[in-house]
């Protein structure tokens, strides 16, 4: 059910177009007009439809206040000059009246298509080398992460992310300031985990000359060099708690005073900050600011680990392996059928990094064309203990009652049999709906009690 704002002075023309948009399903808000329409929060809703004439500001300015929302304006001036003008502000479409109630239906219908459509297109990311290139991957997890990025990026506020070391975090935060409005100011990244604690509130905040042993010449600190733009920081979980009140100051306050002096200066500064630890433990046992934790979580976005993305784990080594490819003049070179499975299997708790880590190994030490499994470098699955073989009870759930010992099978000795009697035969998938648990928790299960994980020919990717 899409939600729609309509913003429209007129009480009775309201009225009108939300009783046809509710009578096929849609969600309605109004507002009479700009001011009214801000104050609902236009970039909750699915759709905008405004009228152009409205008291105070004009219907247009809800274009750039409601994007990356879609705004229908509405005129009951139907001249192709209002509407060009709309169209090259960034209205989505317009519509004139009396409007006729099909016409509008079919287009809200279309808009709204196009914006659901639209969705799940991953954002583009310009590196640091200027290389333009989409965020990889389409699982279902990274397209919630798609559609955080795309709805927070513009709304200008705090962005926390969080995710395991490896997930991509820096790739998040590119995409978040690359699609703002302050696209075109500076991004600052910092590393808090790389600072030394007794360096980080200068390289902070700033000094002046003479605050401290050393403090040979004033120094202009990361947050006032990225004013204007946004600070990315990065591990702030790592963040000494002195450090922590100069930047609830920034958030709060907008200003910052260097180390050593008594003035303070204003910054416009928007903070983007990433943690693989739970912040909010931390602030239990006092590590962190419960204070900070609550201005940061404005918007959150939680990565998925590289092990929760099964079928993005080839993509994404197909991309690093031509980069590792061109950057060592290997060109030509593919992964085995025996390394994709071993990628594909692999649980890579060092997420993308590792995956990285390993192709770039492959491409320094194949011999032909070919990278075979040996060349990645990963360690070995564990296997699992050895144990006397016990019938494994049947498919259907029928207990079989012979044991080794004598006596009942354990519920982890179940699992190990179930799973090893019948991993031949059956999907992943399939082993989890007859267990009765997700996918997510087979995998974890496997790697406690380190049984390996098989496919069967047929699933094999070459």
């Amino acid at each position: 059910m899409s939600r729609i704002l309509i913003v429209e002075d007129e009480a009775i023309i309201r009225s009108a177009l939300k009783r046809l948009l509710e009578r096929h399903d849609h969600r309605v808000s109004e507002a009479g007009s700009v001011a009214e329409a801000l104050a609902l929060d236009p970039q909750g809703f699915d759709l905008v439809i405004s009228d152009l004439r409205l008291p105070g500001e004009p219907g247009t300015e809800l274009i750039a206040r409601a994007n990356p929302v879609p705004v229908l304006i509405m005129t009951s001036y139907a001249s192709m000059r209002s509407a060009v003008e709309a169209l090259k502000l960034g209205a989505v479409d317009y519509v004139a009246k009396p409007f006729d109630h099909d016409e509008l239906l079919e287009t809200v219908a279309r808009v709204l298509h196009r914006q659901a459509s639209l969705q799940g297109e991953p954002p583009d990311i310009t590196e640091p080398g200027g290389t333009r290139q989409p965020m990889i991957g389409n699982c279902p997890a990274m397209q919630v992460v798609y559609t955080r990025i795309r709805k927070a990026a513009p709304a200008d506020v705090t962005v926390l992310i969080q995710g395991e070391s490896g997930t991509g975090k820096e790739l998040v935060a590119r995409a978040l300031h690359q699609q703002s409005r302050r696209a075109q100011a500076p991004l600052i990244c910092v590393n808090c985990a790389a600072i030394p604690e007794t360096l980080i509130e200068s390289e902070l905040f700033g000094h002046e000359k003479g605050a401290f042993t050393g403090a040979s010449a004033s120094r202009t600190g990361l947050v006032e060099a990225a004013d204007g733009g946004t600070l990315f920081l990065d591990e702030i979980g790592e963040l000494p708690l002195d450090a922590q009140a100069r930047l609830l100051r920034v958030l709060q306050e907008g200003e910052i005073r260097k180390i050593g002096s008594v003035e303070t200066r204003h910054v416009d500064v928007r903070l983007i900050a990433a943690t693989h630890r739970d912040l909010r433990s931390l602030s239990k046992t006092g590590e962190f600011r419960l204070d900070l934790y609550y201005r940061l979580n404005v918007m959150q976005i939680d990565l998925p680990a590289l092990r929760e993305r099964e079928d993005d784990i080839l993509e994404i080594a197909d991309v690093l392996l031509e980069k590792a490819c061109r950057r060592h003049a290997r060109a030509g070179l593919r992964l085995s059928r025996a390394a994709r499975r071993t990628i594909r299997d692999c649980p890579w708790p060092g997420n993308v990094r590792e995956l990285e880590n390993a192709l770039e190994r492959g491409v320094i030490l194949a011999e032909g064309h070919l990278i075979h499994p040996d060349d990645l470098g990963l360690a070995p699955t564990p296997q699992p203990p050895s144990r006397p073989r016990t019938p494994a009870p049947a498919v259907g759930g029928q207990e079989t009652q012979e044991t080794s010992g004598g006596e009942d099978l354990s519920l982890e000795d179940y699992f190990q049999h179930f799973v090893l009697e019948h991993q031949d035969q059956m999907s992943e998938t399939e082993l989890a709906q007859k267990l009765g648990i997700s996918r997510k928790c087979l995998w974890e299960r496997r790697q406690r009690l380190g049984i390996p994980r098989k496919k069967s020919p047929r699933r094999n990717i070459g």
